[in-house]
C-alpha cells in the first residue's frame, strides 16, 4: 500500500547476504577512495579544492539504512555469473535491461515493486552500458578484449584488441540475440540513442576518451565522438559513419596539462531530445549543447566551463521542456568521498543551467541562438564517512508534468530526489541512504519508471524503491525509458 504521508523510516542493519558479495577482479579498482568506479576515470581529489572544515559526524551511521519519503520494496543480489560491477540500466515495457561489466540481466517488471530476474547475459566489457529501442539494445564496451564476442578476454596488447559497440536483437526479451559489433576508436564508454523521425533509422553517439600515442585505435587528438548508424530492418549494416570534431579547438586544458582526467578529450556522455532535436554533452572539461537536427552531423551551439567548481562534466539530463539541463560533477571519478563536509556544496555536485534563447535579425532572416546559463548547484544535504565514496551520478526525471523533479544516485551517498521547478532553488524532497558498510561501494544509477524507482547497486544488486504519493501520484506511464534518450512525457 502506497504511503500518503510524509515519513523519514529508520531500520538498523543490511542483508549480511547482500553485504557478503565480493567485487570481481574487473571492479576492485573502485574501492580504494582516489580509485575509479568507471574504467579509465582515474582521478583523485584536486588540489586546493577542500575548506578547512572538520568532517562532521555521518548522518547515517554505519551498519544503518534512513529514508525520507521513499519506501525499499525489493533487492536482487548480484548471482550467477554476473558478479562484477553493476551500470546502467534501460526500460522496455515489461522488462528493465541492467548493465554489469560482466553482461547485462533482463528484470521481468510484472510485479514492479519487486522484479524477478528473468534472464542473465554473460558477455564481459566493461561497462556494458545499456540503451534499448524497440526491438534493439545498443551495448558499450570501453575496455580492451581479445575480439569482439561474448568469450573474448581482457588484453593489454596496444595493437591487436577490440573495444566499441554491441548490438542485439530483443525482439523477444527472454532471448537476446547478439547480432554485429562495430568497432569504434577509444571504444564506446557510454553510448546515446537519436533515432530519425521515421524510425527508419537508429542513430548512435559514441561517448569515449583517454586517448594514448600507445594504442592503435585511441591516439590523440581525439576531440570527436563516432557516430554509429543502424538500420532498424538491417542491423548486419550497422557501421560508423561519421566522427564529428566537436572541439576543433581542443577543447578545455587541464593545467595538469593535456594527458590530464580532467582535460577535454572527448566526451563522456551524451543525452539526447530528439523531439528537439537537441543533445547535452557532458565532456571532461566543457559542457556543451549540440543541435542535432542533421544526426550525422551533431553541431555545438553552446558551450561552458566551471573552472572554480566542476572538475569532470560527467553527464546531463534535460528537463521535459528542453528549457534547462542538470550536469552532473564526477569529481574524483566516483572513487572519493566529496560528501564529508570537506568539499564545498559546489563540488562533486549538479550544476543547473537554463537554457535562454535570444532572436537575432540581420540579412533580412531572423534566427533564434541558444545558451546555456548557470543558475544554481544541487547537492545531497546530508554528510558522509571519510570512507564512502559520494559524489554525483547517474539519474532521470520523475515525468509528473509542471515540475522539474530528478531522482539520482550518489554512489554510497545514496539515491535522492530533487525539485529545480525554480531553477535557483533546487531542494530535496525524498531520498534513501545506506550507512557504510564494508563491501558496499554504492548505487551506479537510480531511474524512475513507471511508478518506481530503480537503481542498479554497483556491489549490491538491484534495488526497487516506491516513493510517497505525495510526489509521483500525477506521474505519466512510459512505454520505455532510457535516460541517455530524453523523450517529452
Amino acid at each position: 500500500m502506497r504511503r500518503s504521508t510524509l515519513k523519514r523510516s529508520h531500520r538498523r542493519g543490511v542483508a549480511g547476504a547482500v553485504l557478503s558479495l565480493t567485487l570481481a577482479t574487473a571492479a576492485v579498482a573502485t574501492v580504494a577512495p582516489t580509485a575509479s568506479a568507471e574504467p579509465g576515470d582515474e582521478a583523485g581529489q584536486t588540489a586546493g579544492t577542500t575548506t578547512a572544515e572538520a568532517v562532521a559526524d555521518p548522518d547515517v551511521p554505519p551498519g544503518e539504512v534512513e529514508s525520507f519519503n521513499m519506501e525499499h520494496t525489493s533487492n536482487v543480489p548480484k548471482n550467477g555469473s554476473l558478479l562484477s560491477t553493476g551500470s546502467d540500466i534501460a526500460f522496455q515495457g515489461r522488462y528493465a535491461f541492467a548493465g554489469n561489466y560482466d553482461g547485462f540481466t533482463v528484470y521481468d517488471l510484472s510485479n514492479p515493486a519487486q522484479p524477478v530476474q528473468a534472464v542473465q547475459v554473460y558477455c564481459p566489457g566493461g561497462q556494458n552500458d545499456v540503451s534499448v529501442y524497440k526491438d534493439i539494445l545498443v551495448l558499450s564496451t570501453d575496455s580492451r578484449r581479445t575480439d569482439d564476442s561474448c568469450g573474448s578476454a581482457p588484453t593489454s596488447d596496444p595493437e591487436n584488441y577490440w573495444e566499441g559497440l554491441k548490438i542485439w536483437d530483443i525482439s523477444d526479451p527472454l532471448h537476446p540475440e547478439y547480432v554485429k559489433s562495430v568497432a569504434t576508436d577509444c571504444g564506446s564508454h557510454t553510448n546515446s540513442l537519436a533515432p530519425t523521425r521515421d524510425g527508419r533509422n537508429l542513430y548512435v553517439y559514441v561517448s569515449s576518451y583517454f586517448p594514448s600515442d600507445q594504442l592503435a585505435n585511441c591516439r590523440p587528438p581525439h576531440d570527436l565522438i563516432s557516430v554509429v548508424k543502424i538500420p532498424t530492418r538491417d542491423l548486419e549494416s550497422a557501421e560508423v559513419v561519421a566522427e564529428p570534431v566537436l572541439f576543433p579547438d581542443g577543447g578545455y586544458e587541464s593545467p595538469s596539462g593535456p594527458d590530464s582526467y580532467y582535460s577535454t578529450s572527448g566526451c563522456h556522455d551524451i543525452t539526447t531530445y530528439v523531439q528537439l532535436d537537441l543533445a547535452a554533452g557532458a565532456c571532461m572539461g566543457d559542457g556543451i549543447l549540440l543541435d542535432i537536427s542533421d544526426r550525422e552531423e551533431p553541431k555545438v551551439i553552446s558551450s561552458v566551463r566551471d573552472t572554480e567548481n566542476f572538475a569532470f562534466w560527467h553527464s546531463a539530463t534535460f528537463n521535459n521542456d528542453g528549457t534547462k539541463v542538470v550536469f552532473t560533477d564526477e569529481l574524483g571519478g566516483g572513487g572519493l568521498a566529496t560528501c564529508t563536509g570537506e568539499f564545498r556544496d559546489e563540488q562533486g555536485a549538479d550544476g543547473i543551467y537554463d537554457i535562454e534563447t535570444s532572436w537575432h535579425h540581420g540579412g533580412g532572416k531572423r534566427w533564434a541562438e541558444k545558451e546555456l546559463v548557470l543558475k544554481s548547484y544541487y547537492k545531497i544535504p546530508r554528510i558522509n564517512t571519510e570512507d564512502e565514496n559520494c559524489v554525483a551520478h547517474n539519474g532521470s526525471l520523475i515525468p509528473v508534468k509542471g515540475k522539474d523533479l530528478m531522482v539520482q544516485s550518489w554512489y554510497q551517498g545514496g539515491t535522492s530526489v530533487f525539485d529545480f521547478t525554480d531553477s535557483e532553488n533546487p531542494r530535496e524532497v525524498a531520498w534513501f541512504d545506506r550507512g557504510w558498510a564494508e563491501g558496499n561501494w554504492g548505487t551506479w544509477s537510480s531511474y524512475y519508471y513507471n511508478g518506481y524507482v530503480y537503481s542498479n547497486d554497483l556491489s549490491l544488486g538491484f534495488d526497487t524503491f516506491e516513493l510517497d504519493s505525495s510526489l509521483d501520484r500525477r506521474a505519466k506511464h512510459l512505454w520505455s525509458l532510457n535516460p541517455q534518450a530524453q523523450r517529452r512525457f
